[in-house]
């Protein structure tokens, strides 16, 4: 077994990345607040929350876009890297659970190596494809609803009202919440606790193969 560098991570993903990062803290902190004005107020007045949180909303919505534009039409590898095949969903997505939740603290090997055609494991794929093309769009879709009541006045009170809206877009964020602490933990099970956040600084991942002679990768998708 030997270890190579892969240019994993280009530099237009990685900007969207920690923007994207930042905006969602953002707006859970921000929602938060929104939700619970009498016990907390870190964004400072309920104003003030209120403003941030459509400000980073609008910030995140077009960041997906950008990616989705980038992936789609620069690189042309969206459906690649994000949509699991079928052998993927029908063998490697329960090998991948079983190393995470068993595998990795017995000291397994993993079972998915990243290359910069294939990034993500099954698992990675399925709930990526589940939370950047159905949950954010939602959250997005809703959030916009909720700038613009005037105009949806009719339509929400066909649909039960503004607290069905509001339901459904506080139920979205806490399932892009719970995502993103998993998103955290899950990134810490590397070979290190940060083998896995380095290539989002840098862009070059290490990763161990078994066979000699394989060549150093530099594509950028």
């Amino acid at each position: 077994m030997h270890a190579k560098l892969i240019y994993l991570q280009p530099t237009p993903v990685r900007i969207w990345h920690w923007l994207n990062a930042l905006g969602i803290v953002t707006l859970i902190i921000s929602g938060i607040q929104i939700r619970f004005p009498d016990y907390v107020s870190i964004c400072g007045s309920y104003r003030d929350a209120i403003l941030l949180h459509n400000t980073a909303g609008i910030v995140v919505a077009l960041s997906f876009s950008f990616l989705f534009f980038y992936y789609k039409w620069v690189s042309g590898a969206l459906t690649n890297i994000y949509v699991p095949k079928m052998d993927e969903l029908s063998n490697g997505l329960i090998k991948q659970m079983f190393f995470y939740f068993y595998g990795y603290f017995k000291g397994a090997a993993a079972p998915f190596h990243a290359t910069p055609d294939s990034k993500f494991n099954p698992m990675q794929k399925s709930a990526y494809l589940a939370i950047m093309f159905v949950i954010v769009p939602f959250v997005s879709l809703t959030g916009i609803a909720l700038l613009n009541i005037g105009p949806l006045r009719q339509m929400l009170l066909m649909l039960g009202g503004l607290q069905i809206l509001v339901t459904l877009h506080f139920i979205l964020a806490c399932i892009l919440g719970a995502f993103l602490m998993t998103h955290v933990y899950l990134a810490t099970l590397g070979s290190t606790p940060l083998a896995y956040f380095k290539p989002m600084w840098t862009g070059w991942e290490k990763v161990e193969h078994h066979h000699e002679g394989d060549e150093l990768h530099s594509n950028a998708d």
